[in-house]
Parts: C-alpha cells; sequence; structure tokens
C-alpha cells in the first residue's frame, strides 16, 4: 500500500548503547508502561537497540518496546529505500496471480458448498457460527487479492487487473473504483494526522478526543473496549465507505457510492466521479442477485450463507488495517514532520500465523513492504520484507504481540492523541 502522491494524482491505478533501565512494570493485559528514566529501552531481538527521550517514558509501550518513539532517527528517501529492494520483487506474473485468485475462489465456493448442507435450524446455530467463522476467513483472501488488483500488483495486463478486482470486490459488496481512489490516499498520508485516509485517531482536548475518553470513564474500560471492537469491527467498514468515518479532516463527509451533495466530492476529483458510480453499479448489481436469491430461496438461506461471512470478512479488512497503523507507542505526524518514507515505515508487521497469512496472501505479515511499494505481488513480499529488514533495521517495525491482545490493547488504550515533539501519540 504504498502509492507515492505523484501516482495519486497522476494515475487513475495505484501501481500507498542501551542504558540499562530501572525497571519495568506489567501492566494489564500484558502491555508495559515504564515507571522510569529511559535513556535506552532494550528491544526485542527483531528490534534495532536504541532509546527514547524522558519526553515520552509516560507513554504506554506494545510489543514495539517505544522504539518508533525515537525521533531524533534520520529516514532515508524513498528512492533509497526502493534501491534496497531487488528489483525482480516488482516483477509481476499473471499466471502466478491468477493461480493465486483461483486458489481463493475455489476455497471459498468450497465453503459454501458446506454450507448448502447445513440445516436451517435453530439446533445448528453454533454450526453456522462456526461456518460464518471460516467461510468469512476464507472470502477475505478474495479480498486481498482484488485489493492487489487495485494496487496495481496483480498483472501488467491491465483490463485483466481490474476486471479480476471489480468482480471480487463487488461480490463482497466493495465500490471498486471508488476503494481504490480512497486508499490511494491512504498509502499517499500515511500516518498523517488531516490529510490520512483511515484510522485517523482524534486529538485530546477537540469535541471527539475529550468525548471519547468520557464515555470510557463513564463505561469503565472493559464495557468500552468491548463496545468499541463491536462498532469497529461490524460496523467500521460501512460507516467508513458510506460516510468516510476515521478518515482525516481533509476531505469532509464522503461516500463511496454517490461522489454528490449532499456529501463532499474532494476525493473523487475529476473522472473519479465517473467511477464511482460504475463501482456503485457493480455492487447494486450484486445487491440485485442477492435479492432474485432470498425471493427464490427464502431470506435466511441468504442470511447464513452469505451474510453472516460477509461480516467476517468486514471484520478482518478493519482489523488488519486498524493493527497495521495504530497502537499505544506508534506515532502520526502533521504536514510539518511527515514524509512518505516516515509514514510507510510507521507501518507495522504482525504474527498472523501460517494459516492466515496463507489464506490471506500474507497481507498482515508484510504489510511494511507493502506500503514502501504497493505494486509488489504478495508473493514477492516476504523478499522485499527481508530486504528493508537487513538494510535498515532501525526503521523496520515489527510486534510480536498475539493479534488478540494487541486487538484489545489498541481499542482500549488507543483513544486520543496529544502533540509531543515533533510526534502525536496516544496519552
Amino acid at each position: 500500500m504504498a502509492a507515492t502522491t505523484a501516482n495519486v494524482g497522476m494515475k487513475t491505478r495505484m501501481r500507498a548503547n542501551i542504558a540499562p533501565s530501572k525497571r519495568t512494570v506489567a501492566g494489564k493485559n500484558g502491555w508495559k508502561r515504564r515507571t522510569m528514566h529511559v535513556c535506552g529501552v532494550a528491544a526485542p531481538p527483531h528490534q534495532p537497540k536504541t532509546g527514547t527521550s524522558d519526553e515520552f517514558e509516560d507513554v504506554l509501550r506494545s510489543g514495539l518496546e517505544g522504539v518508533a518513539l525515537v525521533h531524533e532517527k534520520t529516514f532515508p528517501s524513498h528512492a533509497e529505500v526502493l534501491r534496497s529492494i531487488p528489483k525482480h520483487c516488482m516483477e509481476k506474473n499473471t499466471a502466478k496471480s491468477m493461480a493465486y485468485a483461483a486458489t481463493s475462489v475455489a476455497l471459498t465456493l468450497g465453503c459454501l458448498a458446506v454450507g448448502h448442507l447445513i440445516p436451517l435450524k435453530l439446533a445448528f446455530l453454533p454450526i453456522w457460527m462456526l461456518y460464518a467463522a471460516v467461510t468469512g476467513t476464507v472470502a477475505t483472501g478474495c479480498w486481498v487479492i482484488a485489493h492487489e488488483c487495485g494496487h496495481g500488483a496483480f498483472s501488467d495486463n491491465a483490463f485483466l487487473q481490474d476486471a479480476v478486482g471489480f468482480v471480487l470486490h463487488s461480490a463482497l459488496l466493495v465500490p471498486y473504483f471508488s476503494w481504490q481512489r480512497s486508499h490511494a490516499i491512504h498509502h499517499a498520508r500515511t500516518n498523517h494526522m488531516t490529510e490520512g485516509e483511515t484510522h485517523v485517531p482524534h486529538v485530546a482536548g477537540t469535541n471527539a478526543g475529550d468525548g471519547s475518553k468520557k464515555r470510557k470513564e463513564w463505561m469503565g474500560e472493559p464495557i468500552y473496549t468491548v463496545v468499541r471492537l463491536v462498532t469497529h469491527l461490524v460496523f467500521g467498514w460501512p460507516a467508513y465507505i458510506l460516510f468516510g468515518a476515521t478518515g482525516g479532516s481533509k476531505y469532509g463527509t464522503t461516500n463511496h457510492f454517490w461522489p454528490y451533495a449532499p456529501f463532499s466530492g474532494k476525493l473523487f476529483p475529476g473522472k473519479w466521479k465517473q467511477k464511482v458510480l460504475f463501482s456503485a453499479a457493480g455492487v447494486f448489481t450484486m445487491i440485485g442477485v442477492l435479492t432474485w436469491w432470498a425471493k427464490t430461496a427464502g431470506v435466511l438461506p441468504v442470511a447464513a450463507l452469505y451474510g453472516g461471512p460477509l461480516l467476517v470478512t468486514n471484520f478482518w479488512l478493519v482489523l488488519y488495517t486498524w493493527l497495521q497503523h495504530t497502537d499505544v507507542d506508534i506515532p502520526h505526524f502533521d504536514k510539518d514532520n511527515w514524509t512518505f518514507i516516515k509514514g510507510a515505515f510507521h507501518t507495522v508487521d504482525r504474527p498472523y500465523g501460517p494459516v492466515l497469512d496463507f489464506l490471506h496472501h500474507r497481507i498482515g505479515s508484510t504489510h511494511v513492504a507493502h506500503h514502501v511499494n504497493s505494486t509488489i505481488p504478495h508473493y514477492n513480499a516476504v523478499e522485499a520484507t527481508n530486504a528493508l529488514k537487513e538494510k535498515y533495521p532501525e526503521h523496520y517495525l515489527f510486534d510480536p504481540t498475539p493479534i488478540h491482545q494487541a486487538m484489545w490493547r489498541v481499542a482500549s488504550k488507543c483513544i486520543a492523541v496529544e502533540k509531543k515533539g515533533n510526534m502525536y501519540v496516544f496519552k
């Protein structure tokens, strides 16, 4: 996900000496808070040894151990970083891409076929819940393949690429070209406080930031966290494509189906407006297919076989994006301190395990490389990631925290940011 600003404006396709500390006190749910002045923070084996200033001693620590808070680091240029990645990692193999796409589609259809064998009875509700979890997780692979098409990382055949992406995303009720454009902005302005797109944090002292803090105090942390997880992971995706929820302030209230009043059209300039409407037509066609299915077979089969898995797929896509760019010690930047490569290097890789890496084409474990150059096909991303780790160990971020713990930490602690030095950090 690493399109440059020029790519966004000019292309219709995205081709975005350790000093010992006194002690560490374990906090709730496995994260840590430093309780002392730290001249240097010992990082996990995968992270370079570095330190943070006293200014950040009250900031909670994730598995990154605060290495992203070292503001004295010098960042290389985008061109320098690209030169560290073997050129063949950018090469696309259409046959290989189609094989991966076919695999994800076949696995999803296989799950659907199994679903037809499950009786539509209340006694089988646990089985249907398991079906939704498995099928939605498998179908996320189709979502990721379409996402790769949107980045121009699937094939050099532009028509085939967009055709595959359009069909797969439309089948999952995703407006392909609309999302392609907004996602390009996300890549071009990653972790930018005002121009970012998706999961831009609230600022402490504003109505939104202070309101979230008050709701947490009123509900209590456990209940607040559960509510936040539900609102983000269940309702977050439709809220984003319908109203631009969690987007930055630059583009206003946006809609991925209608780029005109009463919504802001700033996110979709020029010919993108026609592409938005074309994308909407694809989604509404799928809705028509689902309506026909419901009329002929009944609403319940459609809800059980398609609706449940779709909720799970949406859960995964929101969770991936949220955890890739958010944690207690991952900063954001304003326009005076942000650069493209700084945003890319504040993306985080996480351990999703071999099953999810296979099903989801390593979208969460090679995401730093993806933000450095979003045209790298997923099957070359491991090699690209290893090159970045070797060349820039002080910049590459990997958090070994188990995903369920990271999810709870982010939902409970990452509420609003305040400016410290040249960064915005969660307080």
